[in-house]
């Protein structure tokens, strides 16, 4: 994917976050959006990293690390779960570079999903 595309998505998918939930702003302030962005850049890098490398595995350690790191800044499970939503669903307006790379990095967020989910 694209930078110039990575970044259509990431601003979409954090607007629509703090549209969501407007109270982060409150929890987190003006810092928190940034590294919201920051965040979702990110995970769009590691998606990539794991697409080159072919593996799921690199991109579900890395949302294992990123929950413990985020959850002990309370940032909760459930947000993870529902930022790698909103990528996925952003993703379906998103320009890729083929279809391969479209399947994986949505093969690559779901097994995010599923494991996090498993920690509940």
């Amino acid at each position: 994917m694209k930078v110039s595309e990575k970044t259509k998505l990431v601003d979409r998918v954090v607007n629509d976050i703090y549209q969501t939930y407007p109270g982060l702003i409150d929890k987190f302030g003006e810092n928190g959006r940034r590294r919201t962005v920051e965040d979702n850049h990110h995970h769009l890098d590691h998606l990539d990293t794991a697409y080159q490398m072919g593996s799921s595995t690199f991109f579900v350690d890395y949302t294992l690390w990123l929950n413990s790191v985020l959850t002990s800044r309370g940032v909760g499970t459930e947000l993870i779960v529902d930022n790698y939503e909103r990528l996925i669903k952003g993703m379906e307006n998103a320009a890729f570079e083929s279809s391969d790379e479209r399947d994986a990095y949505l093969e690559y967020l779901q097994a995010g999903i599923k494991e996090l989910k498993t920690l509940s």
